[in-house]
């Protein structure tokens, strides 16, 4: 044996943490408004972004482009998102938030809010070196 222990492994631990903390969060928004990950994703991107492209949040939200892709279908088939051609790239399309699209953000974003304060209080005090950490991952080259 190498003496390597899978779960002590930082990167193993950190995937399931996410995939836990994630699914914990999806059965509240997808109870509320009836959506995917990859649907509040997207959503969530568009509210904050306005108007972009699959592509920008595909590198975002560090997505693969073909479920950014069905998210956005799904999505503009419930009315929560439009489509238009990018005004600068022909190749590109360019997603925004409806008028009902931005209500159900309306409803999510405390719903979010308070998520978030429920996982900071679960981690006490080591939330800021938490959060630290993953602003310093999120810059990094990995």
């Amino acid at each position: 044996m190498t003496g390597f222990a899978l779960d002590e492994f930082l990167p193993y631990r950190l995937a399931v943490a996410a995939g836990r903390v994630s699914r914990a969060f999806e059965r509240r928004y997808r109870a509320e408004a009836g959506i995917s990950v990859p649907e509040w994703r997207v959503l969530a991107h568009l509210s904050q972004q306005g108007e972009v492209s699959v592509r920008e949040i595909e590198a975002r939200a560090d997505m693969e482009k073909s479920k950014v892709s069905r998210a956005a279908a799904r999505l503009e088939q419930q009315g929560l998102i439009e489509k238009r051609d990018h005004p600068g790239d022909g190749r590109l399309v360019s997603l925004s938030l409806t008028e009902e699209g931005r209500a159900v953000m309306a409803r999510l974003a405390p719903l979010a809010i308070a998520f978030q304060a429920e996982l900071q209080a679960l981690l006490g005090e080591g939330s800021t070196g938490f959060e630290h950490s993953l602003s310093v991952l999120s810059k990094s080259r990995f």
